[in-house]
């Protein structure tokens, strides 16, 4: 089998991923037929059905456009302040899905349902597509643009015919992430209450610890993911988006706005306003009311140091999981290649609840010394977070040139050498951007961690929560703050990477 060695790695990560799917076929198995069909064709599935794909069919188009749009402004037209409304741009990300949406719910008390869900979804997770979107921008050579021009298009033409099919990794990679994030965030949607199978997974195991019907919810969940996969891939296709010649590209001639300026610049404002300022004044707010009190630098402290030590290691660990994949998805695609690579994103759509009662499972009835041990809680992030990793390196792996590679093995390299020494380093920016991006996800993480964690461990966002069910919410406010604190450099580290992928 050729690239035996890479396809062995990638099929061991597989395997581990499957464990959730395996647990909820193994509660399909146990109970039955009757009982299964008893609960999932019910109307409530219906329901809930209806309610995934809206928000799915609404959030993701709506964030494409908006992604493209500011990135069209931020880096191909001589808006004022782009390098400062790029960061804002990618800034959102620092901030919890479910702070986001207690902000907004603080600000309208009334704000509720799938309007709400769509809205506060697209502010906190149109990053994900801006970034990618951005950076493969930068990256492109204007002479595409220059000879779509010479042949009479205008330049909503060119943009349509020739930059909008080159940024279709970007566009797949970036939606299929939100459409994944839309399919397993719990916190955001409890609070406004709009009803998704996450949160009807999480009220089945709250009132259930070994719950059917929540299990049988988790396989349409996997379902919906599988489409979601299939679809993406499809859209995708296999188009080479390296480029290879003589020279390089030169830079981009950003477009002039002339009058249209104060226009454009508008929707950075806007957004930065609906994205930043909201929660940033909500959690101003509650610090003001609670006062130096409540910085309880003991508590604070602790959990800050212990989200530290868990964010880094479990996104060194994820990134390197996903490393065969990536490659193979690129490098080698073919039939199994998109197997094992669906077994990698499947299991992002899940619950964190579903991959950690999985866990508790296995390591109760058969490694009961692994049970809420640090090894358990960085296996669940490497399952709820391989998406993420995928993503960005995928990308960067095939922006680096195959040719390079047959260079380095014509010279002596062997093809693990050649693999290291050159397509590795030229993808070490999205390595490390994904790290960034998996530390940001288990920075906000808060399901698997609550229910996983060794005792005495507690993190920002684990403290947050607890406190806001306990409607103490000006306690929880320092948390917020840090969890603020601890993801902007985060954010920075995928800005940074991103304009150092461009070589800017």
């Amino acid at each position: 089998m050729p690239h035996a060695g890479v396809t062995a790695l990638a099929t061991f990560v597989a395997l581990i991923s499957l464990v959730p799917l395996g647990f909820i076929a193994w509660i399909t198995w146990d109970v039955g037929w009757q009982t299964v069909e008893s609960l999932v064709f019910r109307p409530r599935v219906g329901e809930l059905l209806v309610n995934t794909v809206l928000l799915e069919v609404l959030t993701v188009p709506l964030s494409i456009v908006l992604a493209v749009t500011l990135a069209w402004l931020t880096e191909r037209t001589d808006i004022p302040g782009a390098r400062l409304w790029s960061w804002l741009a990618v800034a959102p990300l620092a901030v919890p899905a479910f702070v986001h949406s207690y902000a907004w719910v603080s600000l309208i008390p009334g704000m509720r349902g799938l309007q709400s869900g769509v809205f506060v979804s697209v502010l906190a997770y149109y990053p994900f597509l801006y970034l990618p979107v951005a950076a493969a921008l930068r990256r492109l050579d204007p002479a595409i643009e220059d000879a779509a021009a010479s042949l009479g298009l205008n330049p909503f033409q060119v943009f349509l015919r020739a930059v909008l099919p080159q940024l279709r990794l970007a566009i797949c990679g970036g939606s299929l992430l939100i459409g994944l994030h839309l399919l397993s965030e719990y916190g955001l949607y409890v609070m406004i209450r709009f009803d998704t199978f996450a949160t009807a997974i999480v009220d089945q195991f709250q009132s259930a610890y070994n719950s059917p019907a929540a299990n049988m919810l988790g396989g349409v969940l996997v379902g919906c993911c599988l489409f979601l996969l299939g679809f993406e891939i499809l859209v995708r296709g296999s188009e080479r988006y390296a480029r290879v010649g003589a020279g390089s590209a030169r830079p981009v001639d950003r477009r002039r706005l002339g009058k249209l300026a104060p226009l454009a610049i508008l929707l950075p404002v806007l957004l930065a306003a609906l994205t930043l300022g909201v929660p940033l004044v909500t959690l101003g707010r509650w610090l003001t009311i609670g006062g130096a009190a409540i910085w309880r630098l003991d508590a604070v402290g602790t959990a800050f140091a212990q989200t530290v030590v868990l964010a880094v290691a479990g996104g060194l660990v994820t990134t390197l999981a996903a490393v065969p994949m990536a490659w193979l998805s690129i490098r080698a695609p073919g039939r199994l290649q998109r197997i094992l690579e669906a077994c990698h994103y499947y299991v992002g759509s899940l619950p964190g609840v579903v991959v950690a009662l999985a866990l508790v499972t296995i390591t109760v009835r058969l490694a009961l010394p692994l049970y809420q041990t640090f090894a358990t809680l960085t296996v669940a992030y490497v399952l709820l977070f391989l998406p993420r990793a995928m993503v960005g390196l995928r990308a960067s792996i095939a922006q680096a040139p195959v040719e390079l590679e047959r260079a380095a093995m014509a010279l002596g390299r062997t093809p693990g050498q050649a693999v290291r020494q050159v397509t590795m380093r030229l993808a070490a920016p999205g390595f490390a951007a994904s790290v960034a991006l998996v530390a940001l996800g288990i920075t906000n993480e808060l399901t698997a961690t609550l229910m996983l964690s060794p005792n005495g461990v507690q993190t920002l966002a684990t403290r947050f929560w607890s406190l806001t069910s306990e409607i103490d919410y000006v306690a929880a406010a320092p948390y917020a703050v840090m969890m603020i604190v601890l993801s902007l450099p985060l954010t920075l580290i995928l800005y940074s990477q991103s304009k150092r992928t461009a070589g800017q």
